[in-house]
Parts: structure tokens; sequence; C-alpha cells
């Protein structure tokens, strides 16, 4: 974890999986009302979340915030787009690095940082098929010498 984040509230486990993580920026969330109780209570799922720029502001789509069940009247739509809070170099270079084939922008974890919701965003290339395999045996191939390093140091 880079210095200074506070602890995840949720994480996208897919992500990582599914595309080749380049770099990642963090950004501030644009939120409505009773949407941060319903993220420090950890009723946020970044499951099938992306970020998009649009007319030069980035935004996050698809990022389900559960309603908090005090909060009546005052309750949000889940689902709704959320606009990302990035500075406008940040905004520039993504904005030319997401026109290349392939690549995209991946919300890979909410979290608390000085009081405020963070989100850390991933640019990403997608996997082939081949890729996820070759991972997977290389996770197996690590996870195997791991086991048998500690079977010989009992």
């Amino acid at each position: 974890m880079p210095k200074g984040q506070g602890k995840a509230i949720a994480q996208n486990r897919k992500a990582n999986h599914d595309f080749f993580i380049e770099e990642t920026y963090e950004a501030g969330i644009v939120l409505q009302g009773t949407e941060i109780k319903s993220i420090r209570a950890g009723r946020v799922n970044l499951k099938d979340s992306f970020a998009r720029v649009d007319r030069g502001e980035a935004f996050l789509h698809n990022l389900h915030i559960s309603p908090y069940e005090q909060g009546n009247r005052y309750n949000h739509d889940p689902v709704r787009t959320r606009k990302l809070l990035l500075h406008r170099k940040e905004i520039d270079k993504l904005i030319g690095e997401t026109q290349q084939q392939g690549y995209s922008l991946i919300p890979l974890k909410i979290y608390i940082k000085n009081g405020v919701a963070k989100v850390l965003i991933g640019l990403g290339r997608g996997k082939k098929k081949y890729d996820k395999r070759e991972d997977l045996k290389r996770k197996q191939a690590k996870r195997d010498m791991d086991r048998a390093l500690k079977d010989n140091n009992r």
C-alpha cells in the first residue's frame, strides 16, 4: 500500500486478473448525502465499475453504494454516475492514454484518507485468455514452491 493510504474499504480483486495495471492514480469522489456513511460502513461494491473521461472530466460508472439504512428520503441512487476529482494534468494524461486501443480505467480500491473517501484508479490494458492462464500457472508454481520450502523448514 502506498504511503499515506488509509485502510481499504472495498477492493476490485478481479481487476488484476483481467488487466495489466500499468499506472495508478488517487482520486476523490463527489458524493451526495448519506453515501459517505454507507462507504464507511463498507457497503460498497466495485465489481462491475469503470471510469471514463468525458468532456475533460473523469466519471466513475456502475459503482454500487448501498442506500444508508437510516437515510430515509435523503438516500441516493445506488449506481449513479459519480464525478472523480483529479488534477487537470492527470486528466489530460488519461485522455491520451485511454484513446489507445485496449486501455481502460479501472477502480482498484476505495479507502478513507484523512476523513475523505478516495478511489485508486488503475490504467489497465486488457489481458487475453492466454495471459490469464499464464498468470494462474505462475501463481500455482509459486504456491507449490512456498509450500515445499515450508515443509523443508519443519
